[in-house]
């Protein structure tokens, strides 16, 4: 099409297709297949570079470069190595792997290599960036400011996140991960979201796109998916690719919500391709690569100096262990955690947030000292009252004995009516305040707790 007198073509997403071709065809040829891994000759390529391993009367599998041993170059597969045989010719593509980036993926599905998967077309992006990046310089990163309204009230209220602040959701399967993830992805007080579905069962993927995000959430979603049977470079790579789409909108200034599920299948995929280069197991048969990368990509969300990425990575805790090394160490990188309760959801108790467990590393310094002291002392209450639980569902306990704990019986209704909510229901930030003020205010009844400063604990 030629442009009018006057304006001036966007050039960049042709100038980036070209920067992707490659003049030059590398061939090789396969020599060895053990496991999951292609042991090449006669290709040099890059860590990351993509090749295509061709198969007699069938479409060519997609590997990807992962290391390199003697003369050969190793490749772990992306697609089914069936048909494969000794001697197969390879062909390099000469290039990383390349996402789409920008407005053309807003309400698109994309698999672990950044294609749509949605029949929608082809997506016409206004940049592409490699699926790979570094984290924003440490100076350059904004102090948080800025809360972050999710819609949830025990995390707004009690947990309070900040724009740009990194949050883990920590939980063993089947109690409610996913369904918290959408109620964020729906109401979450930011411009674009970023949802990366990593070894997900392939029935949830289509149930969690129409059912828990739905029409209107997607609008503003971009949907990155790999399923528990993609190999592992894909699974891997399908991490990278969201956060990447994610840094492209931060870079537009744009307050950008990633929600990553789940971070433990990223590293489970990590492990996999460790053990087949031969990298030695550590803890609980997880490689030394695993740990670095799973830094690599928790620090590269969070503020920069225009826009930001406020991350919710979920982890599946192995046995319900909370000190299991990938939950121990993503709670040491992270700026905070929420801890979902199997008990609590066997009580019926949704979402089930265990709010003496979790925590917000940065709610001191974006919320007021009133909301600080309201979500303390329902802190204090809750605490109170699982001293003393046993006595008082025994009956053993004899009210006036403890004026603390009496206070906590009488408000424990409203805190559980506070606490509790559906998935279609949310709260703006300043409602979910009030109704906690109104939840654990202090009665007349209790003069000698009014004299309390309760601070939230760091």
């Amino acid at each position: 099409m030629i442009a009018s007198a006057g304006m001036v073509p966007d050039m960049r997403r042709y100038h980036a297709r070209l920067a992707a071709l490659s003049p030059i065809v590398a061939r090789g040829q396969v020599r060895e297949v053990i496991g999951l891994l292609v042991e090449i000759e006669g290709i040099s390529g890059r860590l990351g570079e993509l090749c295509e391993i061709h198969r007699a009367n069938e479409e060519p599998v997609l590997a990807e470069i992962v290391g390199f041993r003697s003369e050969r170059t190793l490749a772990m597969p992306l697609g089914e190595l069936r048909g494969v045989q000794s001697g197969a010719m390879v062909t390099s593509r000469g290039r990383l792997s390349m996402v789409p980036v920008g407005d053309g993926v807003l309400g698109r599905v994309l698999d672990g290599l950044g294609r749509p998967i949605d029949g929608l077309g082809p997506i016409t992006a206004d940049y592409v960036s490699p699926g790979s990046g570094a984290s924003p310089h440490v100076l350059e990163r904004r102090r948080i400011s800025e809360p972050l309204t999710t819609g949830i009230r025990a995390i707004d209220g009690l947990l309070t996140c900040g724009m740009g602040q990194r949050m883990g959701i920590f939980a063993g399967s089947g109690v409610g991960k996913s369904t918290v993830l959408a109620m964020i992805a729906r109401h979450a007080s930011s411009d674009v979201n970023v949802i990366a579905l990593i070894g997900e069962r392939g029935r949830e993927v289509r149930e969690f796109i129409e059912q828990d995000l739905g029409a209107m959430g997607l609008e503003r979603s971009v949907v990155v998916v790999s399923t528990s049977d993609d190999p592992a470079p894909l699974r891997l790579n399908a991490a990278w690719v969201a956060t990447a789409i994610a840094e492209q909108f931060r870079a537009m200034g744009l307050n950008v919500t990633l929600l990553m599920d789940s971070v433990t299948r990223f590293a489970m995929a990590q492990r996999e391709i460790g053990l087949a280069l031969g990298e030695p197991p550590a803890l609980k048969g997880y490689t030394p690569s695993v740990f670095s990368q799973l830094s690599r990509l928790l620090e590269r969300s969070g503020t920069a100096d225009e826009g930001s990425i406020t991350a919710f990575y979920t982890v599946l805790v192995e046995s319900d262990d909370l000190n299991e090394p990938i939950t121990d160490t993503v709670r040491g990188t992270l700026d905070g955690h929420v801890v979902l309760s199997r008990e609590l959801a066997a009580q019926n108790h949704y979402p089930a947030i265990d709010v003496a467990n979790s925590v917000s590393r940065v709610m001191r310094g974006i919320v007021d000292a009133p909301h600080q002291a309201d979500a303390a002392h329902l802190r204090e209450l809750l605490a109170r009252y699982e001293r003393a639980r046993d006595l008082v569902q025994i009956g053993a306990y004899q009210p006036g004995t403890d004026p603390a704990l009496d206070e906590a019986l009488a408000r424990l209704p409203a805190i559980e009516a506070f606490l509790r909510q559906s998935p279609e229901d949310w709260d703006s930030l300043p409602s979910t305040v009030e109704q906690l003020h109104a939840a654990v205010a202090r009665e007349s009844a209790f003069p000698e707790m009014a004299t309390l400063s309760p601070e939230v604990p760091a």
